[in-house]
């Protein structure tokens, strides 16, 4: 999705294009949240089949949404056997924004220190602490695992032109009152 690196930078632009679809990852908002320092929540299904959400350090290469853990992490196994993932990428606002994100996990152990756990660190901390964090672990026998998400359903809320539901912002200001 390298086409959505250039952002639509009027609401009107996004606003018509229904959730699911991925032309939504050109807006400004997801752009902005993509870029954020925002913690991605990566919601799939654990071995033993109940749900998990896990809040993780990510990078958006332009086509992916890349997350790394340690080899042997318990969701490398569960992530292989059900790879359907939901990620949700927010700030509490005003107004709130979402980006939300579908679609299937790829899991690839590699050896050493993942590239995008670097850039994750980096734009996180900053370059000393990233420095200092990535020296820290890069040892012999480091093991890590790249769990990539190109999306195939993205849906966003800011509460100005997208609300939940796909309701107008009238009919979300009517949500809940009696009578209607």
């Amino acid at each position: 999705m390298r086409g959505a690196t250039m952002a639509i930078t009027t609401n009107q632009g996004y606003a018509r294009l229904p959730q699911g679809d991925v032309g939504l990852l050109a807006s400004e908002v997801a752009q902005r949240l993509l870029h954020s320092t925002a913690l991605a929540r990566l919601a799939y299904v654990a071995a033993d089949g109940s749900p998990r959400v896990f809040p993780m350090l990510f990078h958006w290469t332009g086509d992916e949404v890349v997350f790394a853990t340690f080899g042997g992490a318990r969701k490398i196994r569960a992530l292989r056997a059900r790879p359907a993932v939901a990620v949700t990428i927010d700030t509490v606002g005003p107004p709130p924004e979402v980006l939300l994100i579908r679609g299937e996990a790829e899991v690839h152990e590699v050896d050493g220190v993942l590239p995008e756990y670097a850039a994750a660190q980096h734009r996180y901390y900053g370059e000393q602490a990233a420095a200092a964090t990535i020296a820290e672990i890069d040892q012999p026998g480091l093991r890590m695992a790249r769990i990539g998400l190109r999306p195939r359903w993205v849906g966003m809320i800011d509460f100005q032109t997208r609300f939940p539901g796909g309701t107008t912002a009238d009919e979300f200001a009517q949500v809940g009152r009696e009578g209607d």
